[in-house]
């Protein structure tokens, strides 16, 4: 059958779930079960939760599941500007129905956790539950301190991205194996940096979540201390549109330079 932009749109709905659903999945089971998991497996799992959505969908729409990487697809790989908006709509939907899928499982848990440690829901102290669904910095990072932090690992997410998807590159892994790749990089950036900020590095899957978290009774407060929701919008961004221009400007060009110089020997 022939592909139809409403066809990748759900396709973008679906794999955006997944992230979501895996993801925030295994916070919740950290966070009010107890599960003994450490920063490192918690990487692994969002890490791979990315992969699984990438060979589920990734022949349909990509799999981009991030507007920081479809606007820089948009930006150096020629992805039609037309689909931006829907791609992107189809992201936050998808990350907002994970997290609310992780909160109809998980709900007489959040119960239960709320009650036994004097939570009251939409106070500054439960942000220590709307965590699971999205990411919060720690309490010493400024706003701008964060958002660099998610400049820098954004840069590198999309760099990797560029590199396992370009055809030029004669080192890059083979389509089947891209996903793993794409898939160990969001893990080994989670466990450096993800306590940092919680490693969003994509706009969707934390606005979404958050926008969640605010109608289940989180409020406000869910947008984070200092209004904190603007910063794991802007700084992926930035940091995607580095990093396709890093990529580009730093090493396929010169790819494309040595493909040339063989035509000519």
């Amino acid at each position: 059958m022939r592909k139809t932009f409403l066809g990748e749109c759900i396709s973008e709905f679906i794999g955006s779930w997944i992230l979501l659903f895996i993801g925030s999945g295994c916070v919740a089971s950290l966070v009010l079960n107890g599960a003994p998991a450490t920063q490192w497996e918690i990487s692994i799992v969002w890490g791979l939760a990315v992969t699984m959505a990438i060979y589920i969908t990734g022949a349909v729409s990509g799999t981009h599941i991030n507007p920081a990487v479809t606007l820089a697809l948009a930006a150096y790989r020629n992805f039609p500007k037309n689909k931006i908006l829907g791609y992107i709509i189809a992201q936050f939907l998808g990350t907002f129905s994970g997290a609310a899928t992780t909160y109809l499982l998980y709900k007489d848990a959040f119960f239960e956790f709320e009650k036994s440690n004097n939570i009251i829901r939409g106070s500054i102290e439960s942000l220590a539950d709307a965590g699971i669904f999205s990411t919060y910095p720690k309490p010493y990072l400024n706003n701008f301190e964060a958002m660099l932090v998610e400049i820098v690992i954004t840069m590198f997410l999309v760099m990797v991205i560029f590199a396992v998807g370009d055809d030029k590159n004669s080192g890059s892994p083979k389509s089947n194996l891209a996903p793993i790749m794409i898939g160990l990089t969001i893990a080994i950036i989670g466990g450096s940096f993800g306590s940092l900020t919680g490693f969003a590095m994509n706009p969707a899957r934390d606005f979404g979540p958050k926008l969640f978290a605010m109608m289940s009774g989180w409020g406000k407060i869910a947008l984070g201390v200092n209004n904190y929701f603007w910063v794991p919008i802007v700084g992926p961004i930035i940091g995607g549109l580095i990093g396709g221009f890093v990529y580009d400007k730093g090493v396929r060009v010169y790819l494309e330079n040595s493909e040339e110089l063989e035509k000519n020997i």
